[in-house]
Parts: C-alpha cells; structure tokens; sequence
C-alpha cells in the first residue's frame, strides 16, 4: 500500500532534545492542552471556569492564547460558533463538568445545525468516579458525553495525560472535514491538575481530510447542466463554508443559470448579479419558478423546511444536489447526490460543463420573479418593516459583520437583506445575536459588529454586555422592543385567536446597559439610521432599543 503524500518527521537538533529531555517544571494536563491547541493554531479560546476545569484555566495563564470569558455557557458556545463562521478556523470552547457542559448543549446544536467548527473541551469528575458508579461526586453525571453524542459530530474520551494532544488532533481534524461542525472533548479533574513531565507539545498535525466527488457523478451532472433548457441554482450555506462563491459565479455565468441563495448561503452570489433570484425563498413566485426549471442543481443545502418554502417546493425537472453531509444527501427530495466539498465539485463540474447560451432569457426571467416579489410586497402594508430594514442596511458598513437573533427584524432580513448575514436559523433557538457578534468582535476588532435581537431574545444575554464591556468590544446591539415573544405572538393570534406567555415585563433596556457602562440610545422608526450609524462608528460596545411592533409578510405556503 502507498501513500501519496509521505510527512517526513523532523529531526531534533541537541538543544531541541535537551528541551524535549527537561520540560519547564509546574507544568500540568491543562498545560498539555493549551500546548496542544497553540501547536495547532489556536489564538483564540472562549469559556468559562469551573471547579473541575480549574487546571485548563491555569495552564492559560502560561500561554499566549487570547481568553474571551462570557458569563453563561450557551452565550460561550454562540461566541465560538460566530468566531468559527467568521474566520473558518476551529474555535476551542472550555468548559466546565455537568451543569457547565449542559448550559452549553443549545449552542452546540446551533453550531451542528450551522457547520460550524466549534472544539469544545469539557472536564469530567475525577477518574476514580467515572463508569456510572453514582459517587455523588459535585457536577456527577452518569455518562456526560452520552448528553452530547446526538449533538456533535465526534465525541473523544482522555483518560491519561499522554492521550491529550492526539485526542485534540482528533477532534480538531474532524471539526474542520466537511461539514464543519463541533466536537467534543472530555478530560478528568486529575488528569488536567496532575503535574506532567511530558515534554511540551510542539506541531500537531490535524489536516482535515478533503472530500472529493467521484468523477461518474459529476460526468452525470455536467451533461445534465450543459443540455438544461432552463437550468437554475439553489446555493446554501455548504458554498460560503468552502470559500467557493466565485467558483459558483463563474458555473452560473457559463450555465446562464439564474442562483437563489437560501437564508443560510447569504453571500454565496453577488445579490445585484443579472442572474440573481436573491434570497425570496419564502415566496410563492420564487418557488414556482424553482419548480419549472428542467434541471436543479443544489449545493450546499439539504433543502430543510425554510429552503424548501415549507416543503412546498415539488421540483418536476431534474434534482442534482452537492452536500457535504451525507445525512442530507437526498434527505428531502430525490437527486443525483454527489456527496462532495461544494468548492471541490463546483470545481470540477466548471471544467466538465458546456457553456448554454440564453444569457438574455434568463436574465429577463429572473427580473419578472423579482417583479413579481416586489408587486406582492407592496400589496401589504408593509412599509415600516421595508423602512426599518433600509435603515439598518444603510448604517451599517459594507465590511462590518451582522448577526441575528431569531426576531421578525431577522426573519425579514433572511429573504431581504442584500448579503452576508449570520443568524440563529440552524437550530432556531434564542438569545444567540449578541454573543455571536462578541465572538466575531474577537476574531477581528478593528471594524465594528452588529448584533440585532427582540426584547425576548435580548433577555437571554443580557449578562453579555459585562463581557463587552470587560473587553471593551466593538460591539453595537439593536433590541427591537415589542413587549414580547413578537413572532409567537403572531402565530398564537393566527392560529388561537388569542396568546398565551408571550407578553413580557421587561426592563429599562438604555438604563441597564448603562448600569454595565455600556452607552445606550432609545430611537425611532425616523431616527433609527442616523443613531445606529453612529452607535456603530463610536468605539466599544454600544445599544440602541428600538421601541416598534413589526409584521411579517403573508406567508405564501399555505396558499
């Protein structure tokens, strides 16, 4: 058997060894952690301490990894997932036995449901407690990792100090293979407290394995794409994930196939291109269109319930569908599925396709759907949404990030918003716009974040605004203020008539956040642009509450 590509192993020179021979002394399992993720490329780790995890935390202060502490677990973890979007690096989570780990369990899915490569390293009771002998030690679980095994992509067990750093590598390779996602690692007290004299941990090697298509499938679906009469493309978020928007165009451009992008693939098209739909998923004129084109090609996406308009999306021409998770593949819809990286095959379906002409054809087409859209947009009265939307888009800074919680403000900005945007629509959970913009304002501080939450939302992490401030981040968050859960209030209302637990006392949002000296501004529908602009344009973190109810647009999928 050969291999392709031999690592040579490198030589240590005498000094190298002698180091190697006599480690610094009070070095710890904690050490060989931080150790490990620096010799991977780590800067950056979020967390937060607890008593089992005491030795990971010590061993940071003896490293010159960047430590972001947020106040609750799950707004830890939203952190990491936004900093692992942003940048496409594995960000390390540390956290805590039992209580600690769990808090963090609605993040991880979010960040599963999102691929995004999130490494979070838990401790666990001490070893003599392990195997579900019900001890009683403090933060005992009977089988912690079991609480996370339906949630990550990898679970990796350490229960000696040598296994540290291959477990981590383990870990690490797996979160960043595509699909991205996070991994679990579980570390005893003992072993991370135990002094080591194990030498330093110097480079690890963690290169995630590519996933390549196989070369039948995509002679398949190159003929397909090339003989199309009316080709399109749905681009999901697997696109952004492997960097291959411009391979992406470029396929368009030669197929003259007009691109939707779904609300988790903003930013995979240009959203002023001839070609593009935009992102008017949610939309009855989008989907019928969708449903007449003879061939599909779908990357990235597994086309769930908000790509596919609510399962409404019945397809009568041919499906092709790159997924990099093969759980997806052909989940919703029957395909050609090509299990592939989507910039690897959009790569090799741009050398194997013929150009189609039809360049006139197919950019008129799609400016009737955009037509369509916008007539039945004005149809309702919609204009405040329309206005507060603008506003927002126009305060805001073309390179500056934005990340969204789940609110009416966001659900409009899936279909609406004109690019990039992040939000917390893979698993639909709340409270994840703040702490995400705090984890991107740490991957790059020099441009500002924009995080935009409900007063519902906000009150998940509201706590979050001691950590901003304790790291003086370039953070601006928008709370729209409707005195409750908006959406459920509006579903409730359809569908009963009446609501039940979604109107909520609330507090003085602009006091509070100046009580964490954080400044803060009440605004208008009117002055909402002028005050988010320089909200954003003012160093460190900053609030601006927005008192307003908004509506959504009729929903098409019922019809």
């Amino acid at each position: 058997m050969t291999h392709d590509h031999h690592h040579e192993i490198p030589r240590y020179t005498p000094e190298q060894t002698e180091l190697a021979l006599n480690p610094p002394a009070g070095r710890n399992g904690g050490d060989l952690v931080v150790e490990t993720l620096h010799g991977l490329g780590a800067t950056t780790v979020f967390g937060l301490p607890g008593q089992h995890a005491l030795g990971m935390f010590d061993a940071l202060r003896r490293s010159d990894l960047d430590y972001v502490g947020l106040r609750v677990e799950n707004n830890a973890g939203f952190a990491a997932d936004a900093y692992g979007r942003v940048t496409g690096e594995v960000a390390p989570l540390l956290l805590s036995t039992g209580p600690g780990a769990l808090t963090s369990l609605a993040a991880l899915q979010e960040a599963a449901a999102a691929s995004s490569p999130v490494l979070a390293i838990s401790s666990q009771i001490p070893s003599a407690g392990l195997g579900g002998g019900r001890h009683g030690y403090l933060h005992e679980l009977r089988d912690q990792q079991a609480s996370f095994r339906d949630i990550v992509k990898s679970v990796h067990l350490v229960r000696t100090a040598s296994q540290i750093p291959s477990a981590i590598a383990a870990a690490w390779e797996s979160a960043l293979t595509a699909p991205h996602g996070p991994v679990w690692v579980e570390i005893p007290q003992d072993i991370l407290l135990k002094e080591t004299t194990l030498p330093l941990v110097t480079a690890v090697d963690a290169t995630p394995r590519e996933l390549l298509p196989r070369p039948e499938l995509i002679a398949v679906a190159a003929h397909a794409l090339s003989h199309a009469r009316r080709p399109v493309i749905i681009a999901g978020g697997g696109v952004v994930r492997a960097d291959a928007a411009g391979k992406l165009r470029a396929l368009a451009e030669k197929l003259n196939a007009p691109v939707v992008t779904t609300f988790g693939g903003k930013g995979a098209f240009p959203w002023e291109h001839p070609l593009s739909l935009q992102s008017w998923l949610e939309d009855r004129h989008t989907t019928d269109f969708l449903e007449d084109a003879d061939v599909v090609l779908v990357v990235g996406s597994g086309l769930g319930e908000l790509s596919s308009n609510y399962y409404t999306f019945r397809p009568r021409g041919r499906v092709v569908q790159i997924e990099a998770d093969l759980g997806k593949l052909e989940s919703n819809l029957p395909a050609l599925g090509i299990h592939a990286d989507a910039r690897e095959a959009l790569s090799a379906l741009l050398e194997s396709v013929t150009g189609r002409e039809g360049a006139e054809a197919a950019r008129d087409a799609v400016r009737t759907v955009l037509e369509k859209v916008r007539a039945r947009l004005d149809a309702q009265d919609l204009a405040l949404e329309r206005r507060v939307l603008a506003s927002v888009r126009e305060a805001l800074p073309a390179t500056a990030p934005s990340f969204w919680d789940m609110t009416i403000l966001a659900y409009w900005a899936w279909s609406a918003w004109p690019g990039p945007m992040h939000s917390g629509q893979g698993a639909g959970g709340l409270g994840y716009g703040f702490p995400a913009a705090i984890g991107a304002a740490a991957a790059d501080a020099t441009k500002p974040v924009l995080a935009v939450s409900g007063d519902g939302g906000a009150m998940y992490s509201i706590a979050e605004l001691a950590t901003a401030r304790q790291y003086d981040l370039p953070v601006t968050w928008l709370i729209v203020d409707d005195g409750g859960y908006g959406i459920l209030r509006e579903y409730m209302t359809d569908a009963f008539g009446e609501t039940t637990g979604t109107e909520l006392a609330r507090p003085d949002f602009v006091a509070l956040a100046e009580s964490f000296g954080v400044p803060a501004v009440r605004t208008s529908p009117e002055t909402l642009r002028e005050d988010l602009s320089k909200a954003l344009a003012a160093p460190g973190p900053s609030v601006v509450v927005l008192p307003a109810l908004l509506k959504l647009f009729a929903p098409t999928h019922l019809t």
